[in-house]
């Protein structure tokens, strides 16, 4: 019997781990992630330190480097690495992160001729509004126009016709069109105040996101430091946003949730709104801002045709757990990359892009392919070497040591991007050199 129980124990082991595994031999996921949004890969690390990184397109499954070096592929839910026999297995492509994946998704456009959908709480009271004052108008004018042409079919001139005296003062008349109208202006006072009160006083527990713009971006910080120019928020929670400029006036406009506020230099102003809907929506500049006003905040630009292939957006999580969710992959896939990777996402998300292209050709500001990495270039007060010395001095203060032949309008990043960013962006623009 003692003989035979170690037996009837590795079978059984054998047999629970060969269910857990589907026909093409890939381990099934892990109950506890069951649930997650697709392409949700967690990201862990093994004992010696290697790591492992889930990506939207591996189907569950992430590549993780073996303690020496040598790829393997693992399952996402364990980040347990199962290498081939001769340690030479292909590493499964990593995908865009699973917040990427939603942003990226088709803008919602859903609604009626007049506006889109409504995802905010409080948009019920002000559409109420907009279609009374709308309906009161067509009705008035419609009214009105047809007791014109009325009365001048009626009362024209004809010949035989003598006039007819006016009426010089009817008291039931002038009751009526003062009374009337001052009902309807009464109501329309009240309700509007009402609903601008509601709209301008956030409750006292939201989430609170700062909110920075400049020419010709958004940048939008969480609570744990995570920044991002697309802006996510969780559904069913109260979301503050405290806005301010560093350069000109620009104006936060997001149609589905019926904020519009403008965002002021050398101030701040707030706004707030409670998504409904979990979805991809529309987020827009309605302050026009500058040359390159209309690529606000574009985070991919055609190098050929220069057309924005895609704008920042509102991101709504289905809830607050998975919005925590999107705070902490982002802050952990951001430390992860390597620099140069990580350098080419901030180009993207800060807005680089609509300035420095990377192909050689100008813009609004010099290409950051530069044929003249570790020479001399001429600045507008004299010389200094292209190095990174020189693009982190030019990232932080960029008025310093501007170019000739390009306007001094970049506003500075001093405390606003980490050791770790700086570095990457200076890799990514390294990586460049011609």
């Amino acid at each position: 019997m003692k003989r035979v129980l170690p037996v009837l124990i590795a079978l059984f082991v054998a047999s629970s781990a060969y269910a857990q595994t589907s026909p093409d031999g890939i381990p099934l996921a892990d109950p506890q992630h069951a649930g997650r949004p697709a392409g949700s890969g967690a990201s862990t690390g093994s004992a010696d330190g290697s790591a492992t990184a889930g990506s939207a397109a591996a189907a569950g499954s992430a590549a993780a480097g073996s303690a020496d070096g040598s790829a393997a592929t693992g399952s996402a839910a364990d980040g347990s690495g199962a290498g081939s026999g001769s340690g030479s297995a292909a590493a499964v492509p990593a995908g865009p992160a699973w917040y990427d994946v939603l942003a990226n998704k088709p803008i919602e456009e859903e609604g009626n001729f007049w506006m889109p959908k409504a995802v905010n709480e409080a948009a019920d009271e002000s559409d109420m509004m907009f279609y009374a004052v709308l309906g009161l108008s067509v009705f008035f004018f419609a009214a009105i126009a047809i007791a014109v042409v009325y009365l001048v079919i009626k009362y024209r001139h004809r010949p035989g016709h003598k006039p007819q005296p006016s009426a010089a003062h009817n008291d039931v008349l002038e009751i009526t069109w003062t009374v009337i109208p001052t009902i309807i202006c009464v109501f329309l006072f009240w309700y509007g105040w009402h609903s601008y009160i509601r709209v301008v006083t956030p409750p006292n527990k939201a989430v609170e996101i700062d909110v920075l713009a400049w020419r010709w971006n958004w940048q939008f910080t969480h609570e744990n430091g995570v920044t991002d120019s697309d802006l996510h928020v969780p559904a069913g929670v109260p979301v503050r946003l405290v806005m301010t400029s560093k350069d000109v006036l620009h104006s936060f406009y997001a149609p589905a949730m019926r904020v519009k506020q403008d965002v002021v230099p050398r101030r701040f102003t707030y706004a707030w709104f409670q998504a409904t809907k979990p979805g991809t929506y529309r987020l827009t500049c309605a302050e026009y801002c500058g040359t390159s006003h209309a690529q606000m905040a574009c985070l991919d630009i055609d190098e050929k045709t220069g057309h924005c292939n895609r704008r920042a957006v509102v991101v709504v999580h289905k809830d607050l757990e998975e919005y925590e969710k999107y705070l902490n992959d982002k802050i952990l896939d951001q430390l992860k990359m390597p620099p140069v990777e990580l350098g080419k996402m901030l180009y993207d998300k800060k807005g680089c892009s609509s300035c420095h292209t990377i192909d050689g050709s100008a813009r609004v500001g010099p290409s950051w392919k530069q044929p003249d990495w570790g020479k001399e270039i001429t600045l507008t007060t004299g010389s200094v070497t292209m190095d990174e010395n020189y693009v982190r001095e030019s990232i932080l203060y960029p008025a310093k040591k501007s170019r000739p032949g390009f306007p001094n309008s970049m506003p500075p990043f001093e405390g606003q991007l980490k050791d770790v960013e700086l570095n990457g962006l200076i890799a990514y623009i390294k990586s460049l050199k011609q």
